[in-house]
């Protein structure tokens, strides 16, 4: 058995035991309880002869006999142990004696009683007048007399209680040894008589239920530390992950976590763009014993040419404009950016910054980053062509104007901005911001963040999504990984890096192809 499956069985029977337990307690057998339980019962056999007797040397019984010979002494509570109200319809009579309650002290007859300790003490209202049902008797049993004491049907509030104190006559037997204990007769409608044990300390049943829920919150925290980063699933295998450079650093940590945790699996990692990755799964696709399996990442959804490869999304992406900490800038309104990229714009100044000139530093054509940049920032049109390699000087026969230069991965370029005087370019939100030689630009004033992007305040954003080559088989790594980067732990990496998962966005559609 999986440990998934050990905590869905451990979570079951934690909440099943208590609530069955509830209902027989309080439905099945009834929320109406009369308790009762002997205090005290003890015999004065020698002291009442000794010469230290005292009273005890001169106790008769209320007929008038002589002294009591083998005195004995009990005490027996009678409470509503219950959670609800007896009143005196809910006693079940005895039918010989009418009565609600009989004590019997088998072997022994009574010789005195008194009812005490009534709490509240309006109870003694139920004692008093002809008809409180107040007495004792015997019974002449086949072996032995039985006393007895019957008691009124008395009214109990939770949780009233009173006791009764006899003093009895041992009359017959070993005189040597005990007693018989003496026995209660009553029973209540909707509810039942039990013996109940004193207010110190918890009951068996209190003990065992709370042994039984600390095993079960043992064993959850056990299965919880053991499943600890477990996928839904393992597979084994290798698997090729590459497109996007933008989501590179999360599929790489999402593919070691994966490995060190499914010992069988393996990933190699080859991130070199979009477009790049998309080419390289359509090529391993039309290799019909393409190995290893190949997964690619895409920012924003790929166009109709490569009918085979089957989006999934995974990630609502931001993205943001980086600027070098010479320029003097940290905010700029789209249309000073479209300006910058239309050339307008050649130097800081123009604009409210230092006196440094300008310089772009892009992406190469086939980044997902890039094309979203085109189509989010720019309306969709497409940037100018380059006129510079090291992006600090114009190459010759370059075009006239700002210096322009690109560069393939997410890290070169934001080494780029960070290194150039003047310069200006755009990347990945989690990897710009984990940078601090460089300024990320908010754009009309608002900061690059899920909540701004996903009510329309913030326009730099795209879907990530991970392309198959036609349907992965169910058991395979590929499917397995896809799967695991939509359980939580594959979404906390995701949130690690300042993405969401698709799944989290209030509004969806966001999240799906063609967004």
């Amino acid at each position: 058995m999986d440990l998934d499956l050990w905590a869905l069985v451990l979570s079951v029977v934690g909440i099943a035991v208590p609530g069955f337990a509830f209902l027989w307690e309080f439905f099945f057998v009834g929320r109406k309880r009369l308790g009762y339980r002997v205090q005290m019962d003890t015999t004065a056999m020698e002291e009442a002869g000794s010469k230290y007797a005292g009273v005890l040397a001169g106790m008769k019984p209320e007929s008038g006999a002589a002294a009591l010979v083998n005195p004995s002494f009990v005490l027996v509570r009678i409470e509503n142990a219950g959670a609800t109200t007896i009143d005196e319809h809910d006693y079940q009579v005895i039918s010989d004696v009418k009565v609600g309650v009989r004590i019997l002290f088998p072997g022994r007859t009574v010789a005195g009683m008194v009812v005490t300790d009534l709490n509240p003490r309006s109870l003694h209202t139920n004692f008093t007048g002809e008809n409180n049902a107040l007495a004792r008797g015997v019974i002449d049993g086949a072996d032995e007399p039985i006393g007895y004491i019957t008691l009124p049907r008395v009214p109990l509030n939770r949780p009233d209680h009173y006791k009764v104190l006899a003093v009895l006559e041992r009359v017959k037997g070993d005189k040597d040894g005990p007693p018989p204990k003496p026995r209660i007769e009553a029973g209540i409608k909707g509810g039942r008589v039990k013996m109940t044990a004193s207010g110190t300390g918890m009951s068996r049943q209190t003990t065992a239920l709370l042994v039984f829920m600390t095993v079960v919150i043992r064993g959850l925290g056990l299965v919880t530390v053991f499943n600890e980063d477990v996928p839904l699933d393992c597979a084994t295998g290798t698997v090729k992950l590459t497109g996007s450079t933008a989501i590179e650093a999360v599929m790489r940590e999402a593919g070691d976590m994966y490995a060190n945790t499914c010992s069988g699996a393996s990933f190699t990692f080859d991130f070199q763009g979009s477009s790049g990755g998309l080419s390289a799964l359509q090529e391993a696709g039309d290799q019909l014993e393409a190995s290893p399996p190949v997964l690619a990442f895409s920012d924003g959804a790929k166009a109709d040419l490569q009918p085979q490869l089957l989006p999934r999304p995974v990630a609502f992406m931001l993205f943001t404009l980086v600027v070098n900490k010479d320029a003097g800038i940290g905010d700029l309104s789209i249309d000073q950016v479209r300006r910058l990229y239309d050339g307008q714009v050649q130097n800081w100044r123009e604009i409210g910054g230092n006196d440094v000139p300008v310089t772009l530093i892009s992406r190469k054509p086939g980044s997902g980053t890039r094309t979203t940049f085109q189509h989010q920032i720019l309306q969709g049109k497409r940037e100018a062509a380059t006129n510079s390699d090291n992006c600090r000087t114009r190459d010759s026969g370059g075009d006239p104007g700002i210096i322009r230069c690109e560069r393939d991965r997410t890290d070169d370029l934001l080494n780029g901005v960070a290194s150039v005087r003047g310069a200006l370019g755009y990347a990945e939100l989690g990897a710009a911001t984990k940078r601090t030689d460089l300024v990320v630009v908010r754009m009309d004033g608002q900061k690059a963040t899920l909540e701004a992007a996903t009510h329309g305040a913030y326009p730099f954003w795209e879907t990530e999504f991970a392309y198959t080559y036609q349907e992965p088989k169910a058991d395979s790594l590929a499917a397995s990984f896809l799967r695991y980067l939509t359980n939580q732990v594959g979404k906390d990496i995701i949130r690690s890096h300042g993405n969401r998962p698709c799944d989290e966005l209030q509004n969806p559609v966001l999240c799906r192809p063609g967004a």
